[in-house]
């Protein structure tokens, strides 16, 4: 590659390090996978996690449901 050429833009998960109230990322990617639901959040979208477990959540509903808590009806 020179320097003229655009590095390619990371199009798979990255690797990220959870913590309190930011996060960090270590390996670039364009997202990350909920640990509960599987499904694919992308880094801008990404709003929940768990520092302790060290997840990310696509939702506080899947955050709820990893703790054990069910939500109010």
């Amino acid at each position: 590659m020179n320097r003229y050429e655009r590095r390619p833009i990371a199009a798979g998960e990255a690797e990220i390090e959870y913590l309190n109230g930011e996060f960090r990322v270590l390996r670039p990617g364009a997202f990350v996978l909920c640990a509960v639901t599987g499904t694919e959040i992308k880094l801008e979208d990404l709003r929940y996690w768990n520092v302790d477990l060290q997840e990310p959540y696509a939702s506080p509903q899947a955050k709820l449901q990893r703790l054990g808590i069910k939500p109010a009806e």
